[in-house]
């Protein structure tokens, strides 16, 4: 496979870096960009991730408006904040009819307006006019889209279709996304959105993985996902591919891993163009970084590298030890898409079956990864996995509205609820009911739950808020298990939620980020898990030992500015996957 240069993919005007959360989308993306600001190209890059890292990269605040990069001649760059955006169309749908309606018609506007539907909307509607608005963008040579995580993507790119259809089956503009008449005028946009993807003389995928199995086979869900779709110009980059120049064992051993893995590339990138970048010894944050990405001299640069000294932190076997202690109750994995929640999950889950507890492990992640990592071994007595499937739950959920309901309403208000049901918004309340079901069980037990990446574990701890007024709103019950839910999560001694890293700059900037959220909602994370850690496995190869001295700084930032209590897990030589492998990682 080539090395990724930026010629490679500079033959469009738009570019969407796409993939698995931590597959390095944001730097490949900046580094593309800025590459093409320093050729005398204008450039601007833009994020619609809602847990977005971009300025994180860049060292500076963005905003929903394109501005220039400080530093970096012809670079722009935006942030489009799905929040904010919702709040400005909020506004822009309200402010209009102040002083003209009764305050009871406004405050009905703004709860239809105040669901997860209007951030969808109200960001796409930010994106559309970026990719399908020649005003907005004819200035610029080239646009990258620095994209959300997989699911968050594919969502995204299939509003275009979805909203159409949507609006074109709305007969009466009844639902959860407000009033018909502010999305009506945006047909035509939506529509030159739909061309523009599709247009493969205009619009490029760079689905970037790494080179590991679970984010290439997520790559190739999302890239066959997307073609269906359409959108067909597509390449694969597999960024942090390690070129060893040591006899160090870890070494040897990532190499012999990522060799490994990438047998696993799907068969469906077997005719498309496939390139690498490779794994470098310093964080990629900041222009000089960003500019050695595409030298191959400087990116395996490494410096005189003081000795790496242990930092003396615990093993997640203590973790497991206090929440034993404990006999029951939730405990909760929480960070950025790629941190290995999910790896931590089934650990923890192991690690309390094996001490004497009766476990259930679930998952809400949409890619139920814990099937991939238990490998289907034949579970002990004491520990069960289950899976939250969002599909199932919707249908659930519909038909105890309509069978609640249909008896007590006329036809009009009947047809009301129906489309009120085929919003997007249905979806979060329905997983969030089995999510709080499942919650529920920890009664007498220990329920581990794997949480789906951060923009998904947001949503989901935002709907503990919501919920009651969205199942008024829909008719629906509202079950004692979900009444209960949110004082649960804010105790301590039921709840027991870890946010789970990688001493990196970007994960960590990430987590700490999501405990602002949980603390803003009364929840206070238990421990830090600071996972695949080369500082731990004592390397002497220069790029490892690189990566393992620019680690400390992240480690010391954890345990010093945002964990009441830190554990670390080393990098590990084989892939976690089944019961025996996890049984040794938490003894």
């Amino acid at each position: 496979m080539k090395r990724l240069m930026p010629q490679d993919i500079v033959d469009t005007n738009y570019l969407f870096f796409t993939g698995k959360g931590g597959v390095g989308k944001t730097s490949a993306a900046c580094a593309t960009a800025m590459s093409l600001a320093d050729q005398g190209k204008k450039v601007l890059i833009v994020s619609t991730d809602p847990a977005s890292n971009l300025q994180d990269v860049f060292g500076t605040t963005l905003a929903n408006e394109p501005a220039p990069v400080p530093g970096v001649d012809n670079l722009f760059a935006a942030n489009l904040d799905p929040e904010e955006a919702a709040a400005t169309y909020r506004k822009k749908m309200i402010d209009p009819y102040k002083g003209t309606l009764p305050q009871a018609a406004l405050d009905s506007m703004e709860e239809q307006l105040s669901g997860a539907c209007t951030v969808e909307i109200a960001a796409f509607d930010e994106f559309s006019s970026l990719l399908a608005n020649e005003e907005a963008t004819a200035d610029f040579d080239h646009i990258l889209f620095d994209t959300a995580p997989t699911g968050h993507t594919l969502r995204l790119l299939q509003l275009p279709n979805a909203w159409s259809d949507f609006l074109e089956g709305n007969e009466n503009g009844a639902s959860c996304l407000g009033p018909l008449a502010g999305l009506a005028d945006k047909k035509a946009l939506y529509q030159k959105t739909v061309e523009a993807l599709a247009n493969g003389e205009r619009t490029k995928l760079i689905l970037v993985a790494r080179p590991d199995e679970s984010t290439l086979i997520e790559a190739g869900k999302a890239a066959k996902e997307l073609g269906d779709i359409g959108i067909l110009n597509q390449m694969l980059v597999i960024n942090g591919v390690f070129e060893r120049t040591s006899e160090d064992d870890t070494a040897i051993q990532l190499e012999a891993k990522q060799h490994e893995a990438l047998k696993a590339i799907p068969a469906y990138f077997d005719d498309k163009p496939t390139f690498t970048l490779p794994l470098v010894p310093y964080n990629l944050t900041g222009f000089q970084a960003l500019r050695d990405l595409f030298d191959r001299d400087a990116s395996q640069l490494v410096e005189d590298i003081p000795p790496v000294e242990p930092m003396n932190l615990p093993a997640i076997s203590e973790m497991i030890d206090e929440l034993s202690a404990r006999n029951q109750g939730v405990f909760m994995t929480m960070g950025k898409g790629g941190v290995g929640k999910t790896t931590v999950a089934a650990a923890v889950a192991t690690g309390l079956a094996g001490r004497g507890h009766k476990v259930l492990l679930t998952t809400t992640d949409p890619a139920a990864h814990v099937d991939m990592v238990m490998d289907h071994d034949a579970l002990e007595g004491s520990l069960s996995v289950s899976r939250i499937d969002p599909k199932v739950e919707v249908e659930n959920y519909k038909a105890q509205v309509l069978n609640n309901v249909s008896s007590e309403l006329n036809e009009d208000e009947l047809a009301y609820i129906k489309e009120d049901l085929e919003s997007p918004c249905t979806e979060e309340i329905a997983v969030f009911r089995a999510f709080a079901e499942t919650v529920d069980q920890a009664k007498d037990a220990f329920v581990v739950i794997d949480t789906a990446p951060t923009g998904h574990t947001l949503l989901l701890l935002d709907a503990a808020q919501s919920y009651h007024k969205e199942v008024e709103r829909t008719q629906g019950d509202l079950p004692e298990s979900v009444k209960q839910l949110l004082p649960r999560l804010r105790n301590p001694e039921e709840t027991f939620i870890s946010l789970v890293t990688l001493p990196e700059a970007t994960p960590v900037y990430e987590a700490g980020r999501l405990q602002e959220d949980l603390r803003r909602a009364q929840i206070e994370p238990a421990w830090w898990i600071i996972n695949q850690s080369y500082h731990e496995t004592g390397t002497t190869d220069p790029v490892l030992a690189g990566r393992a001295y620019a680690e400390r700084k992240w480690i010391k930032e954890v345990k010093e500015s945002y964990a009441n209590k830190t554990c670390i897990i080393p990098w590990q030589a084989d892939q976690i996957k089944g019961l025996e492998k996890l049984k040794a990682l938490t003894k």
